[in-house]
């Protein structure tokens, strides 16, 4: 029976690792195809297959996730936690998609593991969640933000003279590069973000030490299945990140895939920091957006992405909690 929940667990975990490529498949490549730098299937085969690369660049951000957040205890109870933290963590992604809202698939995650673990009573690693989920969530829309606005200044000031059209030509060519690597950082940050949650399986259910590294199958696997979600596509959230909070040219396209990329790669691999591509790109559309005129953002939108992002780790906590009460009622 343990060994059918350990298995049923990292389905889940995967069926969690597709809906995180579909939901943040506009992260990557909204600004690139709403400038017409690239067409939607092809931005879209680019960002599955850099996600693919990006998810075997490392496992810090893995290990926050697996050893830093809950401690499960062994055995089919564990295994019921990290369950239930999975199913709230689908359920939220499924429903601001369904609204088209770009809320964060790791911090759906987070909350869900937070929630499963506090509804059975398990230990929360409060300071770990302090450091590594809660002040990241705050400073990288910041930071993404102000970076955003600064590459913008640069990009306006270095060509100031140029000619308007040739110069919206060659960033639309700059794009391509700069949208492949917001796609190789989606891959880096989110994908880990599943390693971690199937290594937790397996620890729990005693088919790994938690002192050894995330096996290659567990990589592969979260690899292959967030690059097949993101092929999949996610149109609603497209369409706001793209058109509904400001028009993008390329050149302002560029500026933010830059800015967040900038960010997630710094998060990842410098500070093992499971933070937010959803939060990060949109904080830096808005930054660029800003260099034209405030009233350029249509700051209403933007209202509701961040209402969005502040419910994201308390529903997702409450939808798995009774995950975890309705698991434990048929399993435990």
């Amino acid at each position: 029976m343990e060994l059918t929940l350990v298995i049923g667990v990292i389905v889940i975990a995967l069926v969690f690792d597709y809906t995180n490529g579909f939901h943040d498949a506009a992260n990557a490549i909204a600004t690139s195809v709403s400038t017409r730098a690239l067409t939607p299937r092809v931005a879209l085969l680019m960002a599955a297959v850099m996600n693919f690369i990006g998810a075997h660049l490392g496992t810090s951000v893995a290990q926050t996730v697996g050893k830093g957040i809950i401690d499960a205890p062994d055995g089919r109870h564990g295994m019921i936690i990290v369950g239930g933290a999975l199913v709230g963590a689908i359920v939220w992604n499924l429903i601001t998609w369904y609204f088209g809202l770009p809320s964060s698939s790791s911090h759906a995650l987070i909350g869900g593991l937070v929630g499963s673990a506090l509804a059975a009573s398990a230990h929360v690693h409060w300071s770990g969640v302090i450091e590594k989920v809660v002040i990241p969530m705050v400073l990288s829309p910041v930071i993404g933000f102000l970076l955003g606005a600064i590459i913008m200044i640069i990009i306006l000031w270095l060509f100031r003279r140029s000619n308007p059209h040739r110069a919206s030509k060659g960033f639309r060519y700059a794009q391509t590069v700069s949208a492949a690597a917001m796609a190789l950082g989606h891959g880096l940050q989110d994908a880990q973000k599943t390693m971690g949650v199937i290594f937790l399986a397996l620890v729990v259910g005693g088919y790994a030490s938690p002192d050894a590294g995330i096996p290659e199958w567990v990589i592969t696997a979260s690899a292959l299945a967030i690059s097949l979600g993101t092929y999949a596509g996610g149109w609603r959230i497209m369409r706001t990140l793209g058109r509904r909070i400001i028009h993008l040219d390329p050149p302002h396209g560029f500026a933010a895939e830059a800015a967040a990329a900038s960010v997630l790669y710094t998060a990842a691999i410098g500070f093992g920091a499971p933070i937010s591509t959803t939060h990060t790109i949109t904080s830096a559309i808005m930054g660029v957006g800003a260099t034209r005129r405030l009233s350029a953002v249509r700051w209403g939108i933007a209202g509701n992405i961040v209402t969005a992002w502040v419910l994201t780790i308390p529903a997702a906590a409450l939808v798995a909690a009774a995950a975890y009460f309705l698991l434990n009622l048929v399993l435990g």
